[in-house]
């Protein structure tokens, strides 16, 4: 039995999910995650929403168990593309976390290619094991549009 009030327990899937993420490039369906975890479907299904409902800043898709968004990584196609080996397969949930998928491939160079989303310019990084190789522009500037005033009084944050 899978206890969804045990933190060990929730390790444990959030660590099924994302080596498939990183695997697949696909988050996996609570039903394929059942059998490797020795629980039922129904259990899985309700780990994988206290993950969320914890804090973790993923999601579901809208009316459904599927998941959408498993930071870094994003289920979903986003103008975040990610390559490792040339292959690109992974999509971040946002520029920022794109910045974080290289920790998920320790030791490969990362590529990350997105659009502007002001004027639609090309734009890429290559990062290994944190470290910049490649930035293209070379002006190229990250901007986060978040209310950080919210920040003085926590409980105006939905997800706190």
């Amino acid at each position: 039995m899978l206890d969804v009030t045990d933190v060990k327990a929730l390790d444990r899937v959030f660590q099924a999910i994302m080596t498939r993420m990183v695997a697949t490039g696909c988050a996996p369906h609570h039903a394929d995650l059942a059998p490797a975890l020795g629980a039922t479907t129904e259990e899985v299904r309700q780990a994988v929403r206290a993950i969320f409902t914890r804090g973790y800043p993923g999601w579901v898709h809208p009316g459904t168990d599927l998941i959408a968004s498993f930071p870094p990584l994003n289920s979903q196609p986003t103008q975040y593309r990610i390559s490792v080996g040339g292959e690109q397969r992974w999509f971040a949930q946002c520029g920022f976390e794109a910045l974080a998928a290289c920790w998920l491939f320790p030791g490969r160079t990362v590529r990350i290619q997105a659009p502007c989303l002001d004027c639609a310019e090309p734009m890429g990084l290559e990062l290994r094991d944190g470290r910049l190789e490649a930035v293209d522009p070379p002006t190229l500037v990250g901007h986060c549009n978040s209310p950080w005033s919210l920040l003085a009084d926590p409980s105006n944050i939905p997800f706190m």
